[in-house]
């Protein structure tokens, strides 16, 4: 037996900060359609007999007909592939949702908020999704194993780890299932693939999928798991130190000296400065997207009680002390001062 498990796909979602960025957002739905390819290229290569998607699968509040078209053709390019959906908080089943009204592929199983078991000759398929997009009913506590002989898996979306509105499980109750396939949290662990592909800069490492297989040992069967990696792109947040920088002619030079590949960047900029940083993205690289000041401004002022400047250095910092100011307004004041000190 062979599955493959995959959750929080997203698909349409906006990717708001990419789109920032001449059209990158578009660029990288592309590449979720890609990625999505790549998984029913393995299926078919590796013969698998079941795919598990654990919700996520696309956003409710955007998802296009064209969008599901195209994921119900690939479906039908694996008819020797069962197909299980648990829907998700951001694909709930609803009333008019595309998992209720729309012709899916014969292969495909959708489920709703009850438990339900398919039975297989070698395997049970416990499943369970959202059908709004909250749930706090715990379905996993009611959930009785038939056939402890057979393989068991479970496919549900979830929190495992915080207490949360969205069908909130304990760990505890899953050791009753051979495997457990769920999404909802994005960062990879021996429950949770991740998401597909990276869809921000908290989502750093590598996106993909688990493969799994059954395997007999000593007239044992064991269940053997390995991660694929799907994603080309990874979301990077790098710092630069840029105290000995002395320009922002000499800092946009740096900036696009970054060998960005296909990766896209989050740039924190950090240490002293006696510049602004107030660049222009339109001259920076286009693979980075955002960048940070964490720097502190030089300064020149010296406290004291003997001049204006060094009256009001005085004043300030003890505004800083006493917590009547943050860290970023005095630093924001402070160069303002130098600036009115230096003209």
């Amino acid at each position: 037996m062979k599955f493959v498990h995959i959750a929080d796909v997203h698909f349409d979602i906006p990717f708001r900060t990419l789109a920032e960025r001449a059209n990158l957002g578009q660029k990288r739905r592309m590449e979720q359609r890609e990625a999505f390819k790549k998984v029913i290229d393995f299926i078919k290569d590796e013969k698998v007999d079941y795919l598990f998607i654990s919700g996520d699968l696309y956003e409710e509040e955007n998802i296009r007909k064209t969008t599901i078209d195209y994921i119900n053709n690939l479906f039908k390019e694996i008819k020797n592939t069962k197909i299980f959906i648990a829907p998700g908080n951001h694909d709930p089943y609803l009333k008019n949702s595309y998992y209720s009204i729309y012709n899916w592929s014969e292969n495909v199983k959708i489920f709703t908020n009850k438990v339900e078991v398919i039975k297989y000759e070698d395997i049970d398929i416990y499943g369970y999704g959202f059908n709004d997009f909250e749930m706090s009913e715990n379905q996993l506590e009611n959930i009785k194993v038939e056939n402890i002989e057979k393989m068991n898996i479970l496919i549900t979306h979830g929190d495992l780890y915080t207490e949360s509105r969205y069908n909130k499980m304990d760990k505890n109750k899953l050791k009753k299932f051979n495997y457990t396939a769920i999404g909802h949290i994005h960062k990879r662990d021996e429950y949770y693939p991740g998401s597909l592909i990276a869809l921000g800069f908290d989502e750093p490492g590598e996106h993909g999928f688990y493969f799994g297989e059954t395997i007999k040992l000593n007239g044992k069967e064991f269940l053997n798991k390995k991660f694929i990696k799907i994603d080309e792109k990874q979301f990077i947040k790098e710092e630069i130190n840029i105290t000995n920088i002395s320009s922002q002619e000499e800092l946009i030079e740096k900036l696009n000296l970054i060998e960005t590949k296909n990766n896209y960047y989050e740039i924190y900029l950090t240490g002293t400065r006696n510049f602004q940083t107030n660049i222009n993205m339109k001259l920076i690289q286009t693979n980075i997207i955002k960048i940070k000041d964490k720097t502190n401004y030089k300064n020149s002022i010296i406290e004291n009680d003997k001049t204006l400047s060094g009256i009001f250095l005085k004043k300030l910092n003890l505004k800083l002390q006493n917590g009547e100011i943050d860290d970023e307004t005095y630093q924001k004041v402070l160069e303002l001062e130098n600036r009115i000190m230096e003209s």
